[in-house]
């Protein structure tokens, strides 16, 4: 990977509909080498694929929270069995097996309060392997470059 490929990833971060035209002219390249050099990105599945930003408000999603699971068994068979859980619930958007004290930071957006609530209890709090439960509530977010 060079300066080239490096200033198309960004520039792709960024704004991941530019034309290749107009990605050519940002990087300095013609278009066909700004094009060979995407596909090879691709391919080599350093690029992984391309993804429309929502705005959540107008999707109906007034509530986000992160959330610290601890497991009552550290065991595979715990946390395999708690994300095939997780991975049905259409609440949770990201699921990280981390270290520390808990073994899982989820990410849920819901609609408001009372359906976090809701899926606190009639999700997180039905599944066995759940020992405990820690909400942290997004309050606003200055920053965000997940794309």
């Amino acid at each position: 990977m060079d300066k080239f490929d490096e200033r198309i990833l960004q520039e792709l971060k960024s704004d991941g509909r530019l034309t290749n035209v107009e990605l050519s002219m940002r990087v300095g390249l013609s278009a066909s080498a700004t094009l060979r050099r995407v596909q090879e990105l691709e391919r080599q599945k350093i690029i992984t694929g391309y993804k429309a930003i929502l705005n959540h408000t107008k999707m109906g999603v007034g509530f986000i929270a992160y959330v610290n699971v601890g497991l009552a068994n550290h065991s595979k068979k715990s946390q395999l069995e708690f994300e095939s859980h997780i991975e049905l619930t259409k609440e949770v958007v990201e699921c990280h097996n981390i270290t520390g004290a808990s073994e899982y930071l989820i990410r849920v957006e819901t609609a408001d309060l009372n359906a976090y609530k809701r899926f606190h209890a009639d999700v997180l709090g039905e599944i066995p392997q759940v020992n405990s439960i820690t909400t942290m509530v997004v309050m606003d977010t200055p920053k965000d470059e997940r794309g």
